[in-house]
């Protein structure tokens, strides 16, 4: 049973007289230097990104994007970069002329990143392009595409030759993770405060920028049906999954570093969590949401040892089979030590401790290699109080809400109705809506929408430092139990690749009489 897509023309009239303004489809000006602009993010996401927002004419003719540190490359070789790394990346959407059209606007600065004198020609390189936009407002945008450990050096330099708060429309981007737990956040933050406000700084979860993801509040808050049911009293539990089939890939230093709690729960998952959970906004302004959020982050119960003895399930995968192909263990994965406790796997169950959320335990659980790539959120009803049809619905399938983000995006309401024929047999159906069938277009890419609320100057998909200090306070007692947990060598590896994690993981499911939606 499919979800049709209601055929509503729309007119002039209908956008004057609705609530929501009608977005500008082109951002405004701006000059973005991307530090690390060779690098590997930049090379997979942002330029890929940038590209695609040119072709799809988003971006006006006044921009320029600066590639900005090693290594030593002049304008044209690093335009080939660039021209490669949309070909290899974005490669459906390759056209020679629109790519020659995009790369004039490339430029590429070498520089050594820790060395002020170097920020000099990027100060005079601005100033040259400044005069360009002949007077006119831009934004100009720094996107921190380096390692976390040397953003604080380079916010230092910029706020040192009055490159941050002393230029109009200035903005940061910064990358996850913002920390590695809320002690160090919180002096990052300082530092970055002391060269931006607020208001310009934008802390970016490329989880947050995907429709499916800002649809929770569109899905939850556009239809009235569904809110009087969204609380303790009709919602049984609800999961969160957050799976991935790939192994670290490069990232062997940084995942020996930070482990999977640092990786996702302490940003996707938090997120996920507090958009399912939070309450309606007065509004749909940035503050107002990102408000609502922190609610929530802030109600979440703080475990201790005791309680994450027997709620929490932590694991690191072995050697096994991944869509037909066999993979290594993460001890043998490059950059990681033999004798590596950092989990790849989290499990939990855990408690909002609010007024609408009291006593919904909501499993969480997150990995790497496991049986499928797949990011859900499955709200489960609660069964009907009495047995209308007898014995045999005993199995009936209670009423569902599945939220797909990854790969497909998806919504399914599942229910049950009469099979058909003289008996009175429960049957469950679904209806289901997905973006692509309905729309027949693909939902965009999810850093496309966040570099385009950058541009724009909203904030609604960002985090706000509140909201992350909120998350480490969750996360923090997590890390410190399990980096304190006397290990033996014998403990890790505790599940296959290709599985669905540890045995325990189901465990902790079976003893509340519930089961993961998704299982071995």
């Amino acid at each position: 049973m499919a979800a049709e897509l209601i055929d509503r023309p729309v007119n002039s009239k209908y956008l004057e007289s609705c609530d929501i303004p009608f977005e500008e489809k082109k951002a405004g000006s701006f000059i973005m230097v991307i530090f690390g602009g060779a690098g590997d993010l930049s090379r997979r996401k942002l330029l890929p990104t940038l590209y695609h927002l040119f072709k799809d004419k988003r971006l006006i003719d006044d921009f320029y994007i600066i590639g900005f540190g090693k290594p030593d490359l002049s304008d044209n070789e690093y335009r080939v970069i660039v021209n490669d790394a949309v070909k290899e990346f974005l490669n459906d959407d390759y056209d020679k002329k629109i790519i020659d059209d995009f790369l004039s606007h490339i430029l590429y600065l070498s520089a050594d990143l820790l060395n002020p004198e170097d920020y000099r020609l990027l100060c005079g390189k601005i100033n040259e392009l400044k005069k360009i936009f002949k007077n006119k407002d831009f934004n100009l945008i720094y996107y921190m595409a380096v390692q976390p450990g040397i953003v604080s050096d380079i916010i230092n330099i910029l706020d040192e030759l009055k490159l941050c708060k002393d230029i109009l429309r200035s903005k940061i981007i910064l990358e996850k993770p913002f920390g590695i737990d809320k002690v160090s956040a919180i002096k990052l933050n300082d530092n970055i405060l002391n060269a931006f406000d607020e208001k310009q700084i934008y802390r970016i979860d490329h989880y947050l920028g995907k429709d499916t993801v800002l649809n929770i509040l569109f899905f939850r808050f556009a239809n009235s049906i569904f809110e009087p049911l969204w609380n303790r009293r009709y919602i049984d539990h609800i999961q969160i999954t957050v799976s991935e089939d790939i192994g670290i890939e490069h990232r062997g230093k940084f995942y020996e570093q930070a482990g999977v709690v640092r990786d996702i729960v302490q940003n996707h998952i938090m997120q996920l969590i507090a958009l399912v959970a939070c309450e309606p906004p007065v509004g749909f302004e940035a503050d107002l949401i990102r408000d609502e959020i922190v609610k929530v982050l802030r109600t979440l119960r703080i475990m201790d040892a005791e309680y994450m003895k027997n709620n929490v399930v932590m694991g690191q995968y072995g050697r096994g089979n991944v869509n037909g192909n066999e993979v290594c263990g993460y001890r043998e994965e490059k950059d990681v030590s033999q004798k590596s406790i950092v989990p790849t796997y989290f499990a939990a169950r855990i408690f909002i401790d609010n007024w609408r959320w009291a006593q919904v335990p909501f499993y969480i659980r997150t990995g790497k290699r496991l049986a499928k790539r797949i990011t859900e959120i499955y709200v489960q009803y609660k069964q009907p109080p009495l047995k209308l049809f007898g014995r045999l619905c005993d199995p009936m399938e209670p009423n569902a809400l599945i939220i797909t983000v990854q790969p497909d995006e998806n919504i399914l309401l599942r229910m049950s109705v009469k099979y058909p024929g003289i008996y009175n047999h429960p049957y469950t159906v679904n209806m289901d809506f997905n973006y692509e069938k309905s729309f027949g277009i693909k939902s965009i890419p999810a850093y496309t929408r966040l570099i385009m609320d950058c541009i724009k100057g909203d904030l609604t998909l960002f985090a706000r430092q509140d909201a992350v200090e909120a998350m480490w306070s969750f996360v923090d007692p997590i890390n410190k139990w399990w980096e304190n947990l006397p290990h033996k060598i014998s403990d890790s590896p505790n599940y296959d690749a290709g599985t669905w994690g540890p045995a325990d993981a189901s465990e902790l499911m079976l003893r509340d009489g519930r089961k993961w939606r998704f299982e071995d």
